[in-house]
């Protein structure tokens, strides 16, 4: 990111940036379990019945796709979060005036201030139980959501 942007120009840049090469992956695997589904014997089923394929889709395949979806929305939340923060840590994200988990991890590079600071460790722990509990929030959303249960 260009030096003169403003911080929030910096993060919006660094979250579309993440956002487009992280797309990909959550497209592919919608495409693949919509393909499955569609092969399933309720969708063929509806669809010798004379369902349209709008009908099918809204009806039978996003309700089985849910929780499909869910766990993959909430697994992404975290990489985003891990991603900027990487950045941000290497000093490629954003810088020093404005407050990131990477920027205050940034700081505790240095052994000598961390020996007389222990203290700036501490940013790592927010990041691991966010981290932590998104996982945790996606695997419950996912078995609530679950048809099968």
């Amino acid at each position: 990111m260009p030096v003169n942007w403003s911080p929030i120009v910096v993060f919006l840049g660094i979250t579309v940036i993440l956002g487009l090469l992280d797309w990909p992956g959550l497209a592919r695997a919608v495409r693949s379990k919509l393909l499955a589904l569609r092969e399933e014997d309720f969708a063929v089923a509806a669809q010798l019945m004379g369902a349209t394929p709008t009908r099918i889709i809204g009806k039978h395949l996003l309700p089985s796709f849910t929780s499909h979806l869910i766990a993959s929305v909430t697994l992404a939340v975290p990489s985003m979060i891990l991603g900027e923060t990487a950045l941000s840590f290497l000093g490629l994200g954003l810088k020093p005036p404005i407050t990131s988990w990477g920027v205050l991890l940034n700081e505790a590079q240095n052994f000598n201030a961390v020996a007389l600071y222990p203290w700036l460790l501490w940013p790592a722990a927010p990041v691991i139980l966010v981290v932590l509990a998104f996982q945790f929030l996606g695997d419950g959303l996912r078995d609530a959501a679950d048809p099968y249960k």
